[in-house]
């Protein structure tokens, strides 16, 4: 709600429900932006933001879409929620979104880029001298989180990788480097139910007493997401197995290589 003094709109506070953010939390994956029908969110700096309090409506359809549990609600003075306002900044928002380059969703990972192919094609060329055909390593089917089941023989015992799904195509080694000898496990953590993942990948781990796990995801800020899915399973599942984990950058080299 909104009164006139003086030429200017001014908003009214009260004291209601609205959206908290912990930034220590938010690994920018930006998720929460499409579950808020109000357009009230968007990630700024790489973290999550609260548009404008008049955008929320403080019923918090957004919470269920953190993997990182960076969303709350409060109840503090706030501007009061105003629905005429939303349905302008939403109209707004899909006029702009029409003729613009801005993230589909906010979230980094979404950028649009052109990767360089510098020292790429010496490699290239090395290799298409070279007449040794590769062959895959890959032990298993399915190989999808979603379909794979709790208790697939080949999982007993097993050395399980979780390989987000862009690693696939941006790692050239991957087949050497990551599944010789391992039982791999696909997913994305933007795009799939990351709390189906979490229960189904407890239940793994109880039945299947596994070796070791690691996490390879990409550099992009949703991917973190996939290292919390196996982080919060482990601490269902009551296991105190370290988990490890790489980073691949979006040219397809190794970032980081890290034990949690």
């Amino acid at each position: 709600m909104m009164y006139v003094d003086d030429d200017k709109e001014v908003c009214i506070m009260v004291k209601r429900q609205i959206i908290k953010i912990d930034e220590d939390k938010c690994n920018g994956c930006g998720q929460c932006v499409p579950a808020c029908k109000e357009g009230a969110l968007q990630i700024i700096g790489g973290k999550a933001k609260l548009v404008s309090e008049i955008y929320c409506d403080g019923l918090g359809a957004c919470l269920g879409e953190c993997p990182t549990g960076a969303l709350t609600i409060e109840e503090r003075d706030a501007d009061e929620f105003d629905e005429a306002a939303v349905e302008g900044h939403l109209e707004k928002t899909k006029a702009e979104g029409k003729h613009s380059d801005k993230l589909p969703c906010g979230c980094p990972g979404t950028m649009t880029k052109t990767l360089k192919s510098e020292g790429k094609d010496k490699v290239k060329a090395e290799n298409k001298a070279s007449s040794e055909k590769q062959v895959s390593e890959l032990n298993q089917w399915p190989i999808q989180l979603m379909l794979i089941p709790v208790g697939a023989p080949y999982l007993k015992h097993a050395d399980l990788v979780l390989l987000a799904d862009c690693t696939a195509v941006a790692y050239a080694n991957l087949h050497h480097d990551f599944i010789r000898g391992r039982v791999i496990a696909m997913a994305c953590p933007k795009l799939d139910d990351t709390n189906f993942y979490v229960q189904k990948l407890a239940e793994m781990m109880k039945v299947n007493d596994f070796r070791s796990i690691e996490v390879v995801m990409m550099e992009v800020p949703c991917c973190g997401g996939f290292l919390q899915i196996a982080k919060d399973a482990a601490e269902l599942a009551g296991s105190d197995m370290k988990i490890r984990d790489t980073v691949v950058s979006l040219e397809g080299e190794i970032i980081t290589k890290v034990t949690s």
